[in-house]
């Protein structure tokens, strides 16, 4: 009897097994299965070593894995792996009409664990985000797929899934038996081939004309200028800690990405997914938004007195390949915590060399919100009565220094033409 109730108090925590086909994790709320994966994992991570050389390390998510950060919602469930020291991955889903899908994948590894990357020379977390192919999975059906699936999340980081079964919304408890399975496992039918009747050949007298080559200019098109962009639409985000709890964590504002690529730089404005997800945390909260081929990750933390956005993940995907870049080093969007954060005129934020952020009408509260509205707002600079100053200020300095210049100037003639004097 013991047993069994050790064995059901594992369960109301979520239990994680090592099995020969994978891992099986298990997420309960209220003693009732919410939330079911079972999937084979494993990650391929070059880093920097010295002597200016890289090394490739292959792993595996180990049997110790913990899901205790998994979360059950109507809205926004997430699976999640905590491993090793300092190692996670994480599935975020989210629902639509009478389907879910898989919103984005995050990855974040420790480079001071010597034991999985021996020799870095790199120190910290290195975060990186990607989007999933899985899309239009049942509510009531488990999403199966067998084959290999490689997914490059990064140029430094690959992970590959495989044997893969997850339902993210359980109904009742009780896992479906209903699939829904990827294209890869779908077997493709074999073309028909219709034969091609061979024509009769016929005889005919031609006459061959030698062809008189008439000399022609090329006109180059003359080079249009690429259009500006109009102001990006404003997006309204909320993330709440439970279906039925008030926003924890609120968002406005518009966002055009700037990003360079294959040595071509290019803008483009990202449009504002009708849903977002996220968490809340009471040093740490995060707001993913994945639209069309865009996936952008904002990771916000505090020290209790200021709220600042620490953590930038973007994955973008276009014609020349997968465009991947982050920052986890960021203090930008600082305020005290228990207030919002608020830039009505547009911002230019240099993420990375490659990837910077230009918002309009800004407006956030990651921390403390109450009754799920805007706390007093701590404007940015731009907005304060005090940036007409600058331009003043400006002008007083530059006046300032023509009028020293002349008086410097009149001094120097001054005693030139005392020199010349008679005695």
């Amino acid at each position: 009897m013991s047993r069994y109730a050790a064995f059901v108090l594992l369960l109301s925590f979520g239990l994680v097994f090592r099995l020969s086909h994978g891992i099986e994790v298990n997420v309960t709320d209220g003693g009732k299965l919410c939330l079911y994966a079972n999937l084979t994992l494993s990650f391929s991570v070059s880093y920097e070593v010295t002597g200016n050389k890289s090394k490739t390390v292959v792993f595996e998510v180990p049997e110790s894995a913990s899901s205790k950060d998994s979360k059950c919602d109507d809205t926004s469930p997430i699976l999640m792996l905590s491993f090793g020291e300092g190692h996670s991955w994480s599935m975020n889903f989210t629902t639509k009409d009478k389907s879910y899908q898989a919103d984005v994948i995050t990855f974040a590894y420790n480079l001071n664990d010597s034991t999985v990357f021996p020799d870095s020379l790199a120190n910290g977390t290195v975060t990186v985000t990607t989007k999933p192919d899985i899309t239009n999975v049942g509510l009531d059906t488990c999403y199966s797929c067998k084959s290999e699936d490689v997914i490059q999340a990064s140029a430094e980081v690959n992970m590959t899934l495989s044997d893969v079964l997850i339902q993210a919304f359980v109904v009742d408890g009780s896992r479906s038996q209903n699939l829904t399975t990827c294209a890869a496992d779908t077997p493709t039918p074999a073309p028909t081939l219709t034969p091609t009747p061979t024509p009769t050949p016929h005889v005919t007298n031609t006459t061959t004309v030698e062809p008189t080559t008439n000399a022609s200019t090329t006109v180059v098109p003359p080079t249009t200028p690429a259009p500006t962009l109009p102001t990006p639409a404003t997006g309204n985000y909320s993330i709440k800690s439970d279906v039925n709890g008030t926003a924890c964590l609120l968002a406005n504002f518009g966002l055009r990405i700037g990003f360079k690529q294959n040595e071509k730089y290019q803008e483009v404005n990202f449009e504002p997914p009708s849903e977002a997800s996220g968490t809340c945390g009471v040093n740490r909260s995060e707001l993913v938004l994945v639209s069309n081929d865009i996936t952008v990750k904002l990771t916000f933390t505090n020290d209790t007195k200021k709220f600042r956005l620490q953590a930038v993940n973007v994955n973008i995907s276009t014609s020349s390949g997968v465009f991947v870049q982050s920052n986890n080093t960021l203090s930008l969007w600082e305020a005290t915590v228990g207030s919002s954060y608020m830039c009505n005129k547009e911002q230019n934020f240099t993420i990375t060399p490659l990837l910077s952020f230009y918002t309009f009408s800004l407006h956030v509260q990651p921390f403390d919100v109450k009754n799920g509205l805007y706390s007093t707002a701590e404007e940015c600079f731009l907005d304060s009565d005090l940036s007409f100053l600058v331009p003043i200020a400006v002008g007083v300095a530059l006046s300032f220094l023509i009028i020293l210049v002349l008086i410097s100037y009149l001094i120097g003639r001054r005693k030139s033409r005392t020199g010349y004097q008679s005695v």
